[in-house]
Parts: C-alpha cells; sequence; structure tokens
C-alpha cells in the first residue's frame, strides 16, 4: 500500500475536509507569494526609469485613473502599496502555518488516543504477544513521528504550488532563462533525490530498530532493577544501552547531516545561477543592464524565494522517507481488529458447565482437549500440577480471558459469547501471583483510580487484613505504595490484591498460585482470610503447594490435556 493510501485509511472524514481546505489555502498562498515576486519588477522598473510610466500602457492607464499629481506620487504610492501588501502576505502565511501545525500536530493526541484504544480493545492472546515497551514507543515515540510525516507531506504540496505558480510567472516574462534554469536545478536535484534520498530512508529503519532496542533495555532494567543491583552486572546493561543509544543517536545524526546537504547544494547553485543570469543579459545586451534591472530583480527574487521551496520540497521527502516506519507501525497497529464485546446482563446463580472445552495457543499444538467441568455457585475447587500443563490457561478460558477453539461455556443455561462476555468478567475478583500496584495511594489502586468509596475502601481492606497495620504504622489508605508496590512487604501487596479483588463485588474469587511467593506461614495466614472472606463466594484456586487447597471442595490435575479428579 502506498504512502499516500496508508496516511489517508489514519484520517477521519474530518480531516480529510480539513486537509482539503489547507490544500486550497496552499493554492491561495502560492498565488500571493506569486504576485509578491511579481510586482517587484515593474516597482523597480519605473523606479529606474520615470519614463516607463508614460510609455506603457498599463501603468500610464492606472496613472491617469487616480489623477497621480507627478511620477514621483505614482512610485512613492506603488512602493507603500507593496509594503502593506508584504505585510499582508506574512500574516496569511503565518495564519496558514498555524492551522497546518494545528492540524499535524493535532492528529498527534489523536493517534496516540486510537492506539491506546487499540491496544486497550485487543484481546488477551493477542496482547501476550506482543511487547509492552513497543507498544509504549508506539504511542510516545512514533506518533510524534508520524506528525513530523504528516508536516512534510503537507509542506511538500503547499510547496510544490508555490514553485508552479512562481516558474509559470518567471516562463512568461523570459521563457529562454527559465527553461534553462528548470532543467539544471531539475537534474541536481533528480541527483539528491537519488543518491541522498535512500541514505536518510536506511537511517529510518535502522532508527526505529535501535529504538525498540532503547526502550526494551530501560523496561526491563527498571522493572528488576533488586535482581540487577544483587547480581552487579550494571556493566553488561551499559554497554548495551550504550549501543542501543548510541545506534539511534548516530542515525540521527546521519539524517540529519544530510538534510541540510540539500540546502547547501541548492544555495551554491542558486547564487551561481544569478551570476550566470547576469553574464546572459550582458551578453544579450552587449553593454551594462540598467535596462534589464527590473528581470534580473524578478529572476532574483524568484530564485531567492525558490531556493528555499525546494529546500523544503527535498527536506520534507526525505523527512517522509526516515519517518516512513513509523506510518508503517502505526497503520499495522490501527488495523488490528480488536474485540467487539457487548455488555448483555448474566446471571449466575446455579452452575458453570464447560462443555468439550479445546484450546491451543496455535492449531496444531493444542494444550487443552475435550475438557469438562461442573461447576457449582459457592463451590470451592483447585487446579494443581506441574507448570505448563494448561491449568493457567483453562482458568483464563473460564473467566472469558481466552476463547476457546471448540466448545463452551455456560452459566444457568445461558452459553457465554461475545455478547455477555464483558458482564461475565465483571463477576470476577481476579487475585494474581505477581501483583503489580501503580505508584499511588493505597485506596487509589483498590480502585483502579477511579472515584472511590472512602467507607467501602476501609471495609475491604480490614477484611483482607491490612487496614489495622496501615493506620497504626503507615496513612491509613492514604498511603503511597511506590511503583510496583516497593515501598510494601510480599505479603502486604497480596493483601491489597484481595482488596482489589473484592472491591468490585465479585461472585467468583480467582487465585492464581497468588500466594506460591510468600513463605509457608504468611500463606497460611492469607489463606485462611481468603476461605473466610469467600464463603458466600465461588473460589477458584490454581496452586502447586497442597496445603493451599486442603478446604476445597474438589481437586482436579491437567494430565495429557485432560481433566482429572483427584
Amino acid at each position: 500500500m502506498s504512502i499516500l493510501k496508508k496516511l489517508s485509511s489514519l484520517l477521519t472524514k474530518h480531516d480529510k475536509k480539513f486537509l482539503l481546505f489547507l490544500v486550497f489555502f496552499s493554492v491561495f498562498i502560492a498565488v500571493i507569494e506569486t504576485i509578491g515576486i511579481a510586482a517587484i519588477m515593474p516597482f523597480i522598473s519605473i523606479a529606474s526609469d520615470f519614463t516607463l510610466i508614460e510609455s506603457n500602457e498599463y501603468y500610464k492607464a492606472i496613472y491617469e485613473f487616480f489623477r497621480f499629481s507627478s511620477y514621483l506620487d505614482f512610485v512613492i504610492v506603488f512602493g507603500v502599496l507593496l509594503v502593506f501588501y508584504y505585510i499582508l502576505r506574512g500574516g496569511l502565511n503565518l495564519l496558514y502555518f498555524y492551522l497546518l501545525a494545528r492540524f499535524s500536530k493535532g492528529r498527534t493526541h489523536l493517534l496516540a488516543y486510537r492506539l491506546f484504544e487499540n491496544y486497550l480493545g485487543m484481546s488477551y492472546h493477542q496482547f501476550i504477544n506482543k511487547n509492552s515497551s513497543e507498544l509504549s514507543k508506539s504511542i510516545i515515540n512514533e506518533t510524534q513521528y508520524l506528525t513530523i510525516m504528516i508536516s512534510a507531506t503537507l509542506f511538500m504540496v503547499s510547496e510544490i504550488f508555490v514553485v508552479i505558480f512562481i516558474y509559470s510567472a518567471m516562463i512568461y516574462i523570459d521563457w529562454k532563462i527559465t527553461i534553462i534554469m528548470t532543467i539544471f536545478l531539475g537534474l541536481n536535484a533528480l541527483f539528491l533525490i537519488k543518491k541522498i534520498s535512500p541514505i536518510i530512508k536506511r537511517q529510518g529503519v535502522v532508527r526505529e530498530e535501535y529504538q525498540k532496542k532503547f526502550f526494551e533495555i530501560i523496561n526491563s532494567t527498571f522493572g528488576n532493577f533488586k535482581i540487577i543491583k544483587l547480581q552487579s552486572n550494571d556493566k553488561l546493561i551499559l554497554d548495551r544501552f550504550n549501543s542501543a543509544s548510541y545506534g539511534f543517536t548516530k542515525s540521527a545524526i546521519v539524517s540529519e547531516s544530510l538534510s541540510n546537504f540539500p540546502r547547501i547544494f541548492l544555495e551554491t547553485l542558486g547564487f551561481g545561477l544569478i551570476a550566470l543570469v547576469v553574464v546572459y543579459l550582458v551578453y544579450m545586451y552587449q553593454s551594462n543592464i540598467s535596462s534589464a534591472l527590473g528581470i534580473l530583480s524578478m529572476f532574483v527574487l524568484g530564485l531567492y524565494r525558490l531556493m528555499p521551496s525546494a529546500n523544503r520540497l527535498l527536506n520534507s521527502y526525505n523527512q517522509i522517507m526516515y519517518y516512513h516506519k513509523s506510518l508503517d507501525l502505526i497503520h499495522n497497529d490501527l488495523m488490528y481488529n480488536g474485540e467487539s464485546l457487548g455488555n448483555e446482563n448474566i446471571d449466575f446463580q446455579n452452575v458453570i458447565h464447560l462443555q468439550n472445552i479445546s484450546f491451543g495457543y496455535s492449531e496444531n499444538k493444542m494444550v487443552l482437549e475435550n475438557i469438562d467441568l461442573s461447576i457449582q455457585k459457592g463451590e470451592k475447587i483447585a487446579f494443581v500440577g506441574p507448570s505448563g500443563s494448561g491449568k493457567s490457561t483453562l482458568v483464563d478460558i473460564l473467566i472469558g480471558l481466552y476463547r476457546p477453539m471448540s466448545g463452551q461455556i455456560v452459566v444457568d443455561d445461558k452459553i457465554i459469547s461475545e455478547s455477555n462476555i464483558k458482564n461475565w468478567r465483571k463477576k470476577i475478583g481476579y487475585i494474581p501471583q505477581s501483583v503489580y500496584l501503580f505508584d499511588g495511594t493505597v485506596a487509589q489502586n483498590i480502585a483502579f483510580g477511579q472515584e472511590y468509596d472512602e467507607k467501602k475502601i476501609k471495609d475491604v481492606l480490614a477484611k483482607a487484613k491490612i487496614l489495622e497495620f496501615l493506620e497504626a504504622h503507615q496513612n491509613g489508605i492514604d498511603t503511597f505504595v511506590g511503583e510496583g508496590g516497593i515501598k510494601l512487604s510480599g505479603g502486604q501487596k497480596q493483601r491489597i490484591a484481595i482488596a482489589r479483588a473484592l472491591y468490585q463485588e465479585p461472585e467468583i474469587l480467582v487465585l492464581d498460585e497468588a500466594t506460591s511467593s510468600l513463605d509457608e506461614a504468611i500463606e497460611k495466614e492469607i489463606m485462611d482470610e481468603i476461605y473466610e472472606i469467600s464463603q458466600d463466594k465461588t473460589l477458584i484456586i490454581i496452586a502447586h503447594r497442597l496445603s493451599t487447597i486442603d478446604r476445597c471442595e474438589k481437586v482436579y490435575k491437567i494430565k495429557n490435556k485432560r481433566l482429572v479428579l483427584e
């Protein structure tokens, strides 16, 4: 798919209308620019030779229509009007660049939002196959780079019109000089596009690869900070970071250096062309060129305005080449078909049936086959077995995170489907083995950033047997936990995870090896609390230690992809 088609697919209907307006505005600006340059030639001509006002029929008609008292007044008014015209031209250019920036930079927010929305809409299966640092990079960096690319594309469109109109005016004045200049500049521009732009494009791919490594190293380092300090392997990590950071920086240095090459190259050509135009005019007139001063001024000013335009065209093209990878990444990520889930109500009054469930992460590698299971409301059951046997996968299917390849889940004779799965998930209170707490207060972590009921927060903390500790030794529910809950012990984090699960008033409580990282004494204490608070709930436990499931009514083991009642 071409760059323009990909860009078009990322823009909304409103964006395209505004973009069309900007294109028309750029044409208007190009006309204004052309008039501003073309007006210089007659002004300098009559300022250097007043008799032209009498000999030129257009100047004479204007002079007589406005009844000027002298040629001097005519020239002065002409000059003053030009000054006001250039002020107006400057204001319109500022307005255009403001609208251009508002459009292009505004896409950063919208694209970042759409990416984040799309990532949230991914199925759990899709998400676990992604690297979180790569997703962060796309939202934070790639959206900004794509904005630069959109700006570059719009600059190219506007500058193309400026170049076309100014060249048209120059051709009208002297087509021979203009054609020679066009061929000369065109050949040199072709050289820049063929030789310089491919290098910049390659550096864009290198930039994306090194920046991905850059984010991965930072995320993995901060996520394993304690282990790194214990292993004292700072040098190894710093070497990896240095390699990624330097590689990213080097690609930027090459790109930025080469992006300045067209400007210097074209300016050199431009000044050389001006000298050649003077030589050509002297040769044509075989004398001094005072009579051709107007034409010369027009070409000098035209080149003065065309050189920046040509440079911006090439620079914009090179930016598009350098950041084209951002467009590919964002376009591909926004093409993901996220989950389309309904919130139809589903009641759980009696029993959950798993009927002939089969699942695999790929079709030729099945994890579970033909699983049949019934769970009564209020029942306490456990799944045991070695790591990789499929017990966590089965529970993930049960709570609606994975969709089985075959079979179905039936709750009180109602099939769990896309129309009601969101409502089903809300009935689940999930306590994982690894508890993630964000850098906020205990209350904020329990309510997960939402507005919270202080009384309800204290109630669930009391049930999790941690409220008394927080109020006696910390700042109560306003205790800051630190990033990842670093200020709390493992047992305290697990209790907050229990409180977080209870806060949603779940009907089903799921413990996914939630106490396996704790010592036996703390584990027994927490399990006693869980059994106590889940008396009126359905309890599903995934465990390694048999001591944690001694009060479960049924214990299942997965053997050879099948479910066996122990």
